[in-house]
């Protein structure tokens, strides 16, 4: 099974790292990385309001742990959004690439 993992950066530098390092080590097959998002969450009893970089890191369902474990590892915030959501669909060709790049 593939999974897209989102996960949120304070910036562009801290998101290239991250994506770098997951795909250079074969833990994700491609991230996908979008600028300018804005974010509002309940951080330590105040809602908050940041603007963000936004990772979609496509791997195999079995990579989750690894994954969550390098992010939080290199990850700059305390608590890093990691999400994983199940890929029900995807064209044989796209899904085949994915686990090609990642073996």
């Amino acid at each position: 099974m593939y999974q897209v993992v989102l996960c949120t950066c304070p910036n562009m530098e801290s998101a290239k790292k991250i994506a770098t390092h997951l795909v250079q080590e074969k833990y994700a097959a491609c991230i996908n990385i979008i600028p300018n998002i804005v974010s509002i969450y309940r951080w330590q009893e105040n809602i908050e309001c940041s603007e963000e970089v936004q990772l979609f890191i496509k791997t195999e369902s079995i990579k989750f742990n690894i994954v969550c474990s390098e992010i939080n590892r290199i990850h700059p915030y305390d608590t890093p959004e990691v999400i994983a959501l199940n890929i029900q669909q995807g064209d044989k060709h796209y899904l085949n690439w994915i686990k090609e790049s990642l073996n």
